[in-house]
């Protein structure tokens, strides 16, 4: 008899506990929580493949004669410091970490967008249909981490929010629900691009 009590006092402090955190905010936190590291795996999967994407490129680049070898040596070093930068669900509310696997990145698109400069100079690479096909890919690539960095900084946005908003803002410093960090834009990124990558059009004109 005491042990059918004992259980059903259990279960009913379960639920008003249940109730409460309900009504908190803390299931809340927990999904968009959930929603910002999905978010983040996009992200991740798309740099992914624009990482896998670069050893190809730089093998039929390096067929072309006299190739600029310091613009391969530099693609080549910023995807090896991309290969050490790690972020795990932790690291997103880490600013100093975030802060270098931005840079890492970001100095990889620069020294690709080089790379895909100086191969204007090489007319070898502009009839190249292995080249053509890698460009493209590379291209559609970055445009699919612009769309997935956009996306992140939307979810991340919509949390920071909740766990500043009161009372949910209780909830998260009580449960350690810590604010994550945005995607900055890099400096002149606002500005179009003045180099057309598309040398197909260029030919035809």
């Amino acid at each position: 008899m005491k042990t059918n009590i004992t259980r059903t006092f259990v279960l009913i402090i379960l639920a008003i506990f249940s109730l409460n955190f309900s009504g908190c905010g803390y299931n809340t936190l927990v999904s968009m929580q959930e929603a910002v590291n999905s978010a983040w795996s996009q992200v991740e999967n798309q740099y992914q493949r624009r990482a896998d994407l670069i050893p190809n490129l730089v093998s039929t680049v390096q067929g072309a004669a006299d190739f600029e070898k310091s613009v391969l040596t530099e693609v080549t070093e910023a995807r090896s410091r991309v290969g050490q930068m790690k972020l795990n669900a932790d690291d997103l509310s880490d600013p100093q970490k975030f802060q270098q696997f931005q840079a890492a990145q970001d100095q990889l698109s620069s020294a690709l967008s080089r790379l895909l400069v100086v191969s204007e100079n090489y007319p070898q690479l502009k009839s190249n249909e292995n080249f053509l096909q890698l460009q493209s890919q590379l291209e559609g690539t970055e445009n699919r981490i612009s769309v997935e960095r956009k996306r992140y900084n939307e979810t991340v946005q919509t949390y920071n929010t909740e766990t500043r908003s009161f009372p949910t803002l209780i909830i998260a410093k009580i449960f350690g629900f810590k604010e994550k960090e945005y995607f900055k834009s890099v400096a002149g990124s606002e500005k179009a691009p003045d180099v057309n990558f598309d040398f197909k059009k260029k030919e035809g004109k």
